[in-house]
């Protein structure tokens, strides 16, 4: 992906939004639908840069079915952070 392409980048609050909504989500979505669950609009340009992100960090699973979060962080992990152990 080349910087000169790139119309738009996205915000944190934006992408925080397109987490929320994949999060939410009980099955996969098209992307079309996350556009239109999100409270505000965004391009499609932003969506896809946004997706490639979270797909390359393991957070999300993009298939034909449409996009399905799958990042689940693991409870030892949680229990020790919660318990101010230092990882």
């Amino acid at each position: 992906m080349q910087k000169s392409n790139i119309i738009h980048y996205p915000n944190l609050n934006t992408m925080l939004e397109v987490e929320k909504v994949l999060k939410e989500a009980e099955e996969p979505l098209s992307k079309e639908e996350i556009k239109r669950r999100l409270p505000t609009k965004i391009m499609h340009q932003t969506l896809n840069l946004i997706l490639n992100y979270m797909e390359n960090r393991g957070l999300i699973h993009i298939g034909e079915k449409g996009v399905l979060w799958t990042y689940n962080p693991s409870p030892k992990l949680q229990k020790a952070i919660a318990k101010g152990v230092e990882v």
